[in-house]
């Protein structure tokens, strides 16, 4: 018998080590405004004019397929539901859409849906006619972890345009030490809620479709942006028409 047998023997026993964490969502480059492209789907910037139509799109075809064809919980966060709170529209400065769901949802997600490609018929606001689009739900290799690993994976998810690269940043919430803080749950961002802040969801209309935002919406966003977030009217280039409920450049 060899002396290394029961050494052998042991490691094909043990269980596979888990996969080296990598970085997988890669963006098309470091500026706020590339770095809110998938790289694999990038073909140059989408001027001003015409990016707030994408990103309308890609709201609604996410939010109606979520509800529709998947049957899936999902709701607004960050930038986006500070949007909704301004009036119910994407702010005209965002690049990207910010979406939350439960650590429940991602794992049906990773399990059942990852990869597919849904389309989603819409209307051409420049030309009138209807177009069809495609859009990719891609959920990360590393999104159903709970710890934060080395911070490169923080987005869990995304819902991809794959004509223009812009997305839908879907992230998870989930208790991240239920033994010291139960009923608090965060993102691997650091955003952390209770959930009594969360639940029940409310029903709302957020750019012409049915959507959901957190019960405490407010509290929420004056955790995240300060008070001043719900009265300033004058932001990055932009003021608040109250008559005409829109942000004018």
């Amino acid at each position: 018998t060899s002396p290394n047998s029961n050494h052998n023997q042991n490691n094909a026993d043990a269980p596979p080590s888990p996969p080296q964490e990598y970085k997988y969502f890669h963006e098309a480059g470091f500026s706020l405004e590339l770095s809110h492209y998938d790289a694999r789907f990038f073909r140059g910037p989408v001027p001003y004019a015409t990016h707030r139509a994408i990103l309308t799109h890609l709201i609604r075809s996410y939010l109606s397929t979520f509800r529709v064809t998947l049957g899936l919980e999902t709701w607004l966060a960050h930038g986006t539901l500070l949007g909704w709170w301004w009036n119910g529209r994407i702010m005209p400065w965002d690049f990207d859409v910010d979406a939350q769901v439960s650590g429940a949802t991602l794992a049906v997600l990773a399990e059942r849906h990852n990869g597919s490609m849904h389309e989603y018929t819409l209307r051409n606001e420049t030309s009138g006619r209807d177009e069809t689009r495609v859009f990719l739900l891609d959920v990360n290799p590393f999104g159903t972890k709970v710890d934060r690993g080395t911070g490169e994976n923080a987005i869990d998810a995304r819902w991809i345009d794959v004509e223009t690269g812009m997305y839908v940043d879907i992230t998870a919430l989930m208790e991240r030490d239920p033994e010291n803080s139960p009923g608090v749950v965060s993102c691997k961002n650091f955003h952390w809620y209770k959930m009594e802040e969360l639940y029940p969801l409310r029903e709302t209309v957020f750019e012409g479709v049915k959507a959901m935002v957190p019960r405490e919406f407010e509290k929420v966003l004056v955790d995240e942006y300060g008070a001043k977030s719900l009265v300033v009217t004058e932001w990055e280039g932009h003021h608040f028409d109250a008559e005409l409920k829109e942000w004018v450049k």
